[in-house]
């Protein structure tokens, strides 16, 4: 069976080895045993399933929550000699029926379908009636109601194992802490189930995190200094933001277009599939966007607001790089967006303890962003991952923060929330601490205050930044009914005492540019894929060539072949079918394909360079 399966994998993915413990799953599936597979996106986890659905007899079931989802892993499929389908709503009647024929008569290798519709007693019938090879339950995390993707109808798939004993059931997700991995096994009836953790250290990945100071010019500068020639994912809050930010970005050069739940489903399908077809395009997005996206060579994703969970910060940055090149994962943040997202929480109808946890989610995310040493080392922790060395691949290993003894401003600022009566805002308290006779300040006696003007040695900004920390921190709670104003706990106590101490960090709004690190074609900067001066006319000669093969197919560029196939052609220069069929992501079925066209062109670019 393990090398039926290296056969498959070699002559119909164009890959030598296995990557990880993928053998192992595949063999643990093949053996006909359940399986439950944590591996980071862009980690190979689809090899996992499509592996054993061309190895062992039947049709294998993938149940997958998002049609987008479906239809780019079926091109990718089909565009190896897969015979790979799929059962959902946009799929027309006549399709239908030959697809359900076909099934019928085994003539399929995966049919992708929604939990919703796999579960109703009429297609459950169906596979009554062929021979089903596994159930592959993709993004599994989406059965728990403690994720930030919970879909209530993947709660029906632990009826599987009663309706088909005999069939294995692989559960596969990017994106699981403990809870939700223990939650995902007993909502799933896994408890037989081999689990494989892989590790959740996206290494290509350069994470940058930078306080927010006219966080739109912060971006476009970020784009033109880093990616101004690649495609992107920029995360907004609001319906409003988005549209907001996208109009900007093209009025500034950049081809954006703006996702969101808001936009008619017409218009957000044509902006997904242009996203998804067209090079050097920037999407921006709410939530509303991103399960769906398997698009490979996305470069960047950048964050313009602080996301609520460092689960969906780790599960929508690990949509940059999925081709494992280098890529950035790049946010600005500041108090408003912390205010924002607690009042969003404590706003919503979720029970006491759900309201915890959330708590509990967004802490961690604040702990990420006010870090001083290797983010890595942070997020990795989270995951239950520890990470001994810092890992020489994020803004802080690179450029390291600065800090300073913050005690005595902290003590300034607590005592002004105190003496106010804990009854303003920030913006109020940093003019009382400034000593600024605003007509507020006159209008509550402020001026009389003993806090009044001490905080002159500081700038409005770094208040607003002391401020900040001591609220990400939890050092002082924002009462979000009375328009944000502070109010004291607990825990500053020992800090008002003056029996702790504290240190904050220095706050940095840029980075500098991290110099070019010159390794072979692939080489790169931190988080930026560069190629070498002499490589460029052949590299994009290949890009072409491959743009025309995909606009004759009708599919995105990187399904004919994706940048890291197009780097080793560029490294390895093969001229022959022999030589091609080397080259890692080059199976058979695409070798037979363009083969032929790539190593002309190869050939013709090798004869001009030896005249």
């Amino acid at each position: 069976m393990k090398d039926t399966a290296l056969n498959v994998l070699k002559n119909t993915f164009g890959y030598d080895t296995f990557r990880g413990f993928q053998g192992e799953v595949i063999d643990e599936v093949c053996q006909g045993r359940d399986a439950l597979v944590l591996m980071p996106t862009g980690g190979g986890k689809s090899l996992c399933f499509q592996v054993p659905a061309l190895v062992m007899p039947g049709t294998a079931i993938v149940v997958s929550p998002l049609i987008a989802l479906m239809e780019d892993q079926i091109n990718n499929l089909q565009q190896i000699g897969i015979r790979a389908e799929s059962l959902h709503s946009g799929v027309p009647f006549d399709e239908q029926m030959r697809i359900e024929q076909e099934l019928f008569t085994g003539h399929i290798d995966l049919l992708y379908v929604a939990p919703e519709r796999l579960m109703t007693e009429m297609m459950l019938h169906k596979l009554d009636q062929i021979r089903v090879s596994l159930f592959a339950i993709d993004e599994a995390h989406c059965v728990s109601q403690w994720g930030h993707d919970f879909r209530p109808e993947y709660l029906q798939l632990s009826r599987l194992t009663q309706r088909f004993p005999a069939v294995p059931r692989i559960a596969l997700t990017a994106t699981a802490d403990k809870r939700t991995r223990q939650e995902i096994v007993e909502r799933l009836g896994l408890q037989n189930a081999r689990v494989f953790i892989d590790s959740f250290n996206r290494a290509n990945i350069f994470y940058r995190i930078s306080q927010k100071k006219q966080g739109k010019q912060q971006l476009l500068r970020f784009i033109e200094k880093e990616h101004s020639e690649d495609s992107g994912i920029v995360y907004c809050l609001s319906r409003k933001r988005v549209d907001d930010t996208a109009e900007w970005l093209n009025a500034n050069g950049c081809k954006a277009l703006p996702y969101h739940a808001g936009m008619p489903a017409e218009q957000r399908k044509h902006n997904q599939h242009r996203f998804i077809q067209e090079d050097r395009v920037i999407i921006v997005a709410t939530l509303a966007f991103g399960m769906g996206i398997d698009k490979p060579d996305v470069r960047f994703v950048a964050h313009l607001d602080l996301p609520r969970s460092i689960e969906a910060y780790y599960q929508e940055t690990g949509r940059a790089g999925r081709d494992g090149l280098p890529a950035t994962a790049w946010m600005v943040y500041g108090l408003q967006d912390i205010m924002l997202l607690r009042q969003i929480r404590s706003s919503s109808n979720l029970s006491q303890e759900l309201q915890r946890v959330e708590h509990q989610k967004l802490e961690a995310m604040l702990a990420l962003c006010e870090v001083s040493g290797c983010r890595r080392q942070v997020l990795l922790e989270y995951f239950d991952e520890p990470l001994k060395e810092k890992c020489g691949n994020c803004d802080l290993c690179v450029e390291p923060a600065q800090t300073w003894d913050g005690t005595e401003a902290a003590r300034k600022a607590l005592s002004c929330v105190y003496r106010t009566g804990q009854l303003f805002g920030v913006s109020h308290l940093i003019d009382v601490l400034l000593g600024k006779q605003t007509a507020k300040v006159k209008q509550f006696h402020h001026e009389q205050l003993t806090t009044f003007g001490i905080g002159a040695d500081y700038k409005q900004a770094e208040w607003r930044s002391v401020f900040r920390q001591l609220v990400a921190r939890g050092y002082v709670n924002v009462d979000l009914e009375g328009h944000g104003s502070l109010k004291l706990n607990n825990r500053c106590r020992p800090l008002l005492k003056g029996e702790e101490s504290i240190e904050l960090r220095q706050d940095r709004y840029e980075y500098a540019t991290v110099k070019t690190i010159k390794v072979t074609a692939a080489s790169a900067e931190k988080g930026r894929l560069v190629v070498e001066e002499e490589d460029k006319p052949l590299w994009e000669a290949l890009r072409v060539l491959r743009k025309e093969l995909a606009e004759e197919q009708g599919v995105p560029a990187y399904v004919i072949f994706n940048d890291r196939t197009l780097l080793g052609m560029l490294k390895a220069k093969p001229v022959s079918h022999d030589a091609m069929s080397q080259v890692s992501g080059v199976g058979e079925f695409k070798l037979e394909q363009y083969g032929e066209r790539f190593c002309r062109l190869i050939s013709e670019f090798a004869e001009q360079a030896a005249e």
